[in-house]
Parts: C-alpha cells; sequence; structure tokens
C-alpha cells in the first residue's frame, strides 16, 4: 500500500471513528429525551405508574441495549477490536431477547392501550408501527452480523440500526409542538439523519457506501409502507388476530 492510499484509509477510519462517537453521544440523549418523561423518569411527571413486568423487562433490555451500543464503540476507538467481537455474540441473545419482547409488549398495549404513551393513532393501526420497527432491527442487524467481517459495511448497518429505534422515543418527545407533527417529526428526523449521513460519507470517502445506500433506502421505504398499509382491512385483520392471543 503506497503512501497516498494509506493516508486515505486513515483519513476515513478517523472519519468513522468521529461519526460513531457523535452517533454513541446523541443515541442515548435522544432516548433519555424521548423516554425520560414516560418512563425513566416518570416519577416527576403526571404519568400513572407501570404495573406490567413485560414493560419493564423490555425497557431494561433497550436500555442494555443502547449502554452496549456506547461500549462497543468505545472498544473500537481503542483499537479493542478482539473484546468487541465478543461482545458481538452477547448483542446477538440481546437482539433476540428484544425482539421476543418487544412483540409481546406491542401487542399487549395494541389490546388494553399503552401503559406509558398514547399514540395519536387507533391502537390496532397504530400497532404496524412498533412491528415494523422490530421487522427492520432484526433486518438491519442481521445485516450487521453477515457483514462483520467487512468493517465500513458492518458499522454502517450498526448506525442504521440505531437510527431505526429513535421514531418511538422522538414520538413520545416532551414538547408538544414536535409532536404535533406526528409522522413528519418522527419519522422525518431519522430520515434527515440517515440522509445527511449518507451524503458526509459519500463527501468525506469518495463514493457512496452500498450497504449505506440499500441501508437507507430499505428504512425510508418502511416509514412510507406503515403509513400506507396501518389502515387497510389486511393488516387490521392481521392485528385483531395479533390481539386476540394477547392475555
Amino acid at each position: 500500500m503506497d503512501t497516498a492510499t494509506n493516508e486515505t484509509v486513515q483519513q476515513q477510519r478517523a472519519f468513522d471513528r468521529r461519526l460513531f462517537a457523535i452517533a454513541a453521544v446523541l443515541f442515548p440523549l435522544i432516548i433519555l429525551f424521548g423516554f425520560g418523561r414516560t418512563y425513566y423518569l416518570r416519577g416527576f411527571f403526571d404519568f400513572p405508574p407501570v404495573g406490567v413486568w413485560l414493560v419493564h423487562l423490555h425497557a431494561i433490555l433497550m436500555t442494555a441495549w443502547v449502554l452496549l451500543f456506547i461500549v462497543q464503540v468505545r472498544l473500537i476507538s481503542t483499537r479493542r477490536v478482539r473484546l468487541h467481537q465478543r461482545l458481538g455474540f452477547t448483542a446477538i441473545g440481546l437482539a433476540v431477547l428484544i425482539v421476543i419482547t418487544g412483540f409481546f409488549t406491542a401487542v399487549r398495549a395494541a389490546k388494553f392501550g399503552p401503559s406509558a404513551f398514547q399514540a395519536p393513532l387507533p391502537r390496532l393501526p397504530f400497532l404496524l408501527v412498533p412491528m415494523t420497527d422490530l421487522l427492520m432491527f432484526t433486518i438491519l442487524f442481521s445485516a450487521a452480523i453477515y457483514y462483520r467481517k467487512k468493517p465500513a459495511e458492518h458499522k454502517r448497518f450498526m448506525l442504521l440500526t440505531a437510527i431505526n429505534f429513535l421514531p418511538p422515543a422522538l414520538a413520545r418527545s416532551p414538547i408538544e409542538s414536535l409532536r404535533a407533527f406526528g409522522p413528519l417529526w418522527f419519522f422525518g428526523l431519522p430520515t434527515a439523519i440517515a440522509l445527511v449521513v449518507l451524503f458526509v460519507d459519500r463527501k468525506r470517502n469518495g463514493k457512496f457506501n452500498r450497504a449505506m445506500i440499500a441501508g437507507t433506502i430499505l428504512m425510508i421505504t418502511s416509514f412510507v409502507a406503515r403509513l400506507a398499509l396501518m389502515g387497510t382491512e389486511t393488516w387490521l385483520s392481521i392485528a385483531k388476530w395479533l390481539t386476540s392471543w394477547a392475555a
């Protein structure tokens, strides 16, 4: 590898480290921004207590995921790659538990009503939103695992996995004027973040990363699709069937 090529690679790696350092700060802050009032700090606000153990379990698992994301970014920035890889197996197990608990939490909320947050849409149509969140999480994280030996693709799929988790937090914004924008806010901001990262990545590295393009298109398409399909008879029939099993 000649000097110029090596310098380019080093610049790309430095950009990636800065990008993920920013993500490791903003990701937990946005999660706390949304869920602080309705869950983590709910004792300071006028919200009823969460009495369902399943909600607490899912919240614990999601919190663990956010913390693990921060730790993994830190390990890579300090070049502790071997430990990062070992913790990846923990992430796989945690992801499985998140999907399972998230599924049953969403179904229960659709049948009995959410204990922490009332969506501005009827419960059965809105069920498609968290279900699609879980589906996208599964796809993006699976892609990250598949490309685990290709750092550029792996990192970008992990970043998209984090961005995919932002809408639920943004929808719970304590700022009413932002919540009033509805999907334009809680889907629009993640879309804007993903597009900014995509084009900044293109500018810094001289080309588009195909993984980032594919993941961004898929995520944005999922935002549009769930809004288009949530009120259809087909989805309502599926939602009724799913909630009929909830106890």
